[in-house]
């Protein structure tokens, strides 16, 4: 299949640090093409890719340092990406949906002659800046039928559809490469895992609260939006001064080869989440390396986790305590065998590909895929 990916511009593909949806792109989009389809990217220029690349400014809009409120830069990103594909010939448009400025693909794209779906990688309201919100979501649902949506979990279809007339079309969990994520071998150690964003509804103050009382060591790797005041504020005074490089150690962002060394060497991840997360990254990345995963039963988290197999589902922090001890119970092959069955990006891939043939052009006699 001819097939355009049309990528926000504001981090690269493959993310340097964090940026989950940028992530799923980058494997999406490698695997496609090592599928045999012919994949064309519209990213910023400092993206790297198998696919062509078409690039309307040489940086990643935050490499920029353009603040995610300015949405100039990102609307004729999205501009010239349809533009483009208006001049050529494609079977199918993938947009992805993640931040505010990424409502402009509801008009752009809604009534695209060439046949389109977006993933909703992140949740509704869109339409906020730092701690305000306001209504605009609810006006861009004038285009919301002409534009299939797929969902990263279930939970998340269903969260959306009671906040909004969307036009589900379908659920593709997230896939990461099985390549990429080989654990190292080298042996365990005794520290638990947190990684992601520093934001009170990650959890980063309640997983040193569990390793505190458990007392086992935990190690810390994320970013700061350093954006928001509050974001920063709640790092420098809720979690910064419980770092004692002992039994807290804080390693800020991590690179695709920290994080697979940690994850590969520590006892498990905790996941302590305080909001309803579509989908939970940072939770197959190290299921993948043998890693359990202690989760709170939020969002996506039980459609993610074995319960038992690959990790614990826990109701709150008295019990996510109680199943620390437990966690060498678990066989840390079979965390990477849940991942490899369910969130490969083989996996993921293929039931993109899926979508694409019911609302893409090629029918499926005359698809192409090379496996």
């Amino acid at each position: 299949m001819r097939i355009a990916q049309i990528a926000p511009p504001w981090i690269a593909i493959p993310p340097k640090n964090y940026g989950g949806t940028e992530s799923v792109i980058s494997n999406l989009v490698e695997e496609l093409v090592a599928m045999g389809h012919e994949v064309t990217l519209y990213a910023p220029g400092d993206s790297q890719t198998s696919a062509q690349q078409i690039s309307f400014f040489p940086k990643s809009l935050l490499e920029e340092k353009v603040p995610w409120a300015a949405h100039l830069k990102a609307f004729y990103h999205l501009q010239k990406a349809v533009d483009d594909i208006k001049e050529k010939s494609f079977d199918i448009v993938h947009a992805h949906l993640s931040s505010s400025s990424d409502m402009y693909v509801f008009p752009l794209i809604a009534r695209l002659a060439t046949p389109h779906i977006a993933t909703l990688h992140s949740h509704f309201p869109f339409d906020h800046v730092g701690d305000w919100s306001g209504d605009a979501d609810r006006y861009y649902m004038d285009w919301a039928e002409d534009l299939p949506l797929v969902a990263i979990s279930e939970h998340a279809c269903r969260q959306e559809l009671k906040r909004l007339p969307l036009n589900m079309t379908g659920v593709v969990y997230n896939g990461i490469s099985m390549k990429t994520y080989q654990p190292t071998g080298k042996s365990r150690k005794d520290f638990f895992m947190w990684l992601g964003r520093f934001t009170p509804e990650k959890g980063a103050h309640l997983a040193i609260e569990a390793a505190k009382r458990a007392d086992v060591p935990l190690v810390l790797a994320g970013t700061i939006d350093r954006s928001s005041k509050d974001m920063a504020r709640y790092y420098h005074e809720e979690i910064k001064p419980q770092a004692d490089g002992k039994q807290i150690r804080l390693l800020g962002p991590a690179n695709m080869r920290q994080k697979i060394d940690y994850l590969s060497r520590a006892r498990g991840f905790l996941n302590p989440i305080e909001w309803e997360e579509p989908f939970g990254m940072v939770m197959i990345e190290a299921m993948a390396l043998g890693c359990p995963v202690i989760s709170f039963e939020r969002g996506a988290a039980s459609e993610v986790v074995a319960n038992g197999e690959s990790g614990f589902l826990v109701k709150n922090l008295d019990e996510m305590i109680e199943r620390i001890p437990h966690i060498d119970d678990l066989d840390r092959n079979a965390a990477r065998e849940h991942v490899e069955k369910m969130f490969s990006a083989r996996v993921m891939a293929q039931k993109y590909v899926e979508i694409y043939q019911k609302h893409g052009k090629t029918s499926l006699s005359d698809t192409v895929s090379h496996h």
